[in-house]
């Protein structure tokens, strides 16, 4: 029966001119005989093969095989019947250089989705036919061109094809071991159609079944042609249409045919790593130090922002509602519709008032309430809460033998501190000793946190200094710099004087002690005397202080302050009259609200201060303080302001930028590097041509090359990140030392394992992209041409 059938088959060539190598050829071929094509060069026996084996098309007529016409076979069909019928062996061998004779048989079964085993075992089979048993781990350079030839028909054999084409297979052979090749040909011939292209008339004519030749792309004569009968009776059967299974080439064989190749050029791959990874060292360095010096202002930031508090204020405050407000104010993006830097000769006007409000925060019981429910609410984000009282603190001070007024009428609680000074040196104990111990010693011999209203202690800075002004404050004039802890721990030096006793009534008027009064008001048995129980000076760890140095009282005495107050006569008269009850001049609502608030007729708190335990609870209590806002006008929402996010947030930006900065400029490198690997896989591609040809001859698609030069790049790439990473790690130390000797700043250059995976993956991409082109020039290469290359 037909085993193939060629109808017609005309094939031309234009390569400047149009040459015409097969004229209409029609023959047939039998399932198993030995078919000798004879003729001189150039006459289309070699055209004719590569027709029939699927390497080139043909122009006009029909190739059929068992019965299928091959006129709409796509490239996919032809790759696939290459690789289950056609099995090709080359007079110049054809063997990949860089793989061992038995992966150079398997090489067709990789396509053909057999398993690894099953492949080892055929392919020794293969070779052990072809007496090879025991060259199996060589690689071609290691065989002679007789046993080069035997693994080439043994690769040919190996899938079981129905048809052997040959060409010259012993044109490169002694004659004894052409003999050799040709007995094994001829006992392939016996269960298939093997087809060999030859000069050799004498070979030919002592083992062929049947011999063509050929002339100038026609057949001139045929020594055993299909009879009639024989078609007749092929044309009775009923052609059974196969149709073969797609050829397909996994990732994993590819990389290790790419790995395989690669570790040939193991100086020129390394190189081209290392490369390719100076630009990920230059990233890896950058991302590294960026990190670094975040995880170092994250925790410079958390030890000493976390002491700023999140303030709600009173008063009149300008907010700033571009897209929207603090505090969840309604905002306006008055820019919308307009063009950055217009060319337009034309100018606009806006409302700017549209973009930010005056807004005044009024703390009403409710919201306290709110407030003191927080510390329930979040146990483990809340250190302590103040409240800020307008009321005047009558305060007088002994420390040498005449009393002076304590004045205490500067800057608000906690602005002082937050601006790195407190003039007023007077600040409020947050309520939990632990809390205040935990960030502060106590030093100075018998020295102990006070326990009542009449008690404060003293606040030192790390130096043991507090400033001049201070002194002066309490009344200690006399030139010294250097005092005793124990000077002042256990002495009663501060009195505060109740207003009834501070202000005399005259009229309808109030007058303030005057200078002469301080003495015998201190001397009085009202009023309250304050004991320095102790002096507090931050601990060795702590970054930020969270008091300011000067004298800090309990929460009891700012209670029985207000208390007395609010009951005196001058708040009482002031809360019934419209005048300044000091001056008797006439005042408006808001006049009279801060007279009110100043005289502790008004106990309304002025401002509240949350201190959190750390940063990051920073969040969780601004969230608690939104939900108040969430169903209030914003008329009557209270807005917050953060400091620490403020400068959080200018630090944060400030470093981003210098990232993208410094890695702009890496980068630079890792582009030069990219196109240093596109270059190099080109030069791979021109360099494996020969071998594109055998994979495409075994049935690659094109695709398949496509993913063995992609495998390439990526294992370049693989290469050359973990060459970047591993160095950017190793670099870390002497950098990391270098830093630290000269700023005192331990680990700055950290890189993230994140980052650096990340950096992996992204070297792996960018050699990928940088091998695109080079990957298709491979798959589009003409098989038959690249088979000749060399």
């Amino acid at each position: 029966m037909q085993k193939l059938k060629l109808e017609k088959i005309k094939k031309t060539y234009n390569s400047g001119e149009v040459v015409t190598a097969l004229k209409g050829i029609s023959l047939g071929f039998r399932e198993n005989e030995l078919v000798s094509i004879l003729g001189p060069s150039g006459c289309g026996k070699t055209t004719l093969l590569n027709i029939i084996g699927g390497l080139d098309r043909y122009d006009s007529g029909d190739l059929v095989i068992n019965g299928l016409s091959t006129k709409e076979f796509k490239n996919s069909d032809w790759d696939a019947y290459r690789n289950r019928s056609i099995g090709f062996v080359f007079q110049s061998y054809n063997l990949i250089g860089h793989q061992t004779v038995l992966q150079n048989v398997e090489i067709a079964m990789t396509l053909s989705g057999v398993s690894t085993s099953e492949r080892k075992q055929r392919a020794k089979q293969a070779l052990t036919e072809v007496g090879l048993a025991e060259h199996l781990n060589k690689k071609p350079n290691q065989l002679s061109g007789g046993q080069m030839q035997r693994v080439a028909i043994a690769r040919a054999l190996v899938n079981d094809p129905d048809i052997i084409l040959a060409d010259e297979p012993t044109g490169a052979l002694d004659s004894h071991t052409s003999i050799q090749v040709m007995d094994i040909l001829k006992e392939v011939a016996k269960t298939r159609l093997v087809i060999m292209v030859t000069h050799n008339g004498e070979l030919a004519e002592e083992y062929s079944d049947r011999i063509i030749r050929f002339l100038d792309g026609e057949v001139q004569s045929d020594s055993n042609p299909i009879a009639e009968a024989e078609t007749e009776k092929a044309s009775q059967q009923t052609a059974k249409e196969q149709k073969f299974k797609k050829t397909s080439m996994s990732l994993i064989t590819a990389t290790a045919l790419s790995f395989k190749n690669l570790l040939t050029k193991r100086g020129r791959t390394l190189i081209t790593a290392f490369a390719g990874s100076i630009g990920i060292i230059g990233v890896a360095l950058v991302l590294a130090l960026s990190n670094g010096l975040s995880t170092y202002m994250n925790s410079m930031q958390s030890d000493t922002l976390s002491s700023f508090p999140i303030t709600i204020g009173t008063g009149e405050q300008i907010i700033d509602l571009t897209e929207r407000g603090p505090g969840g104010l309604e905002g306006n993006n008055d820019a919308a519709g307009y063009t950055e830097y217009p060319k337009d000769n034309v100018m606009y006007s806006y409302d700017s008032e549209k973009n930010s409000t005056k807004h005044s925060n009024i703390i009403t019981e409710d919201y306290l309430n709110y407030i003191g429910k927080l510390e329930t609410e979040l146990p483990n984000a809340v250190n302590n809460i103040s409240y800020r009282h307008g009321v005047n603190i009558n305060l007088l001070a002994k420390g040498q033998g005449t009393a002076v007024k304590f004045e205490t009428t500067s800057a608000p609680s906690g602005m002082g501190m937050m601006m790195g000074n407190n003039s007023t040196y007077l600040q409020e104990l947050p309520e939990n000793n632990d809390f205040v111990l935990s960030q502060y010693d106590l030093i100075g011999e018998g020295g102990r946190m006070p326990a009542g209203k009449n008690e404060v202690v003293l606040v030192v800075d790390k130096y043991n200094r507090i400033d001049k002004a201070f002194f002066e404050k309490l009344g200690i004039t006399e030139d010294t710099e250097n005092y005793k802890l124990t000077d002042f721990i256990g002495k009663t030096i501060l009195k505060v004087i109740p207003n009834d006793d501070y202000y005399t009534r005259n009229g309808d008027l109030f007058t303030a002690a005057a200078p002469t009064d301080y003495e015998k008001l201190y001397d009085s048995d009202t009023g309250t005397k304050l004991t320095i129980t102790g002096i507090l000076r931050s601990k060795e760890d702590v970054s930020s202080s969270y008091l300011s140095p000067g004298i800090a009282y309990t929460t009891a005495l700012t209670a029985d302050v207000v208390e007395d107050a609010q009951k005196s006569e001058i708040a009482t008269v002031q809360k019934d009259s419209d005048k300044d009850v000091m001056l008797g001049t006439p005042l408006d609502n808001k006049a009279k609200d801060n007279a009110l608030i100043m005289l502790g007729a008004d106990t309304t708190p002025t401002g509240i201060n949350i201190y959190p335990k750390v940063y990051d609870s920073k969040d969780k209590v601004k969230e608690y303080l939104d939900q108040y806002n969430d169903d209030k006008s914003d008329d009557n929402k209270l807005i917050y302001s953060d400091m620490a996010e403020m400068i959080s947030s200018i630090t944060g930006t400030l470093l981003d930028t210098v990232t993208y900065v410094l890695t702009g400029f890496a980068a630079i490198s890792l582009l030069v590097s990219t196109i240093m690997i596109g270059i190099i896989t080109y030069v791979s591609v021109i360099e494996r041509t020969k071998e594109i040809g055998i994979l495409r001859s075994v049935g690659a698609r094109k695709k398949d090359i496509s993913r063995l030069f992609n495998a390439e790049t990526l294992i370049i790439g693989f290469t050359a990140g973990m060459i970047g990473v591993g160095l950017s790690y190793l670099l870390e130390i002497p950098i990391n030392t270098i830093i630290s000797n000269l700023a005192g700043i331990s680990g700055v250059a950290n890189l993230n394992p994140l980052h650096a995976a990340v950096l992996v993956a992204g070297s792996m991409i960018l050699t990928l992209i940088a091998g695109f082109i080079p990957s298709r020039m491979a798959a589009k290469k003409d098989p038959v041409v690249a088979l000749r290359s060399e």
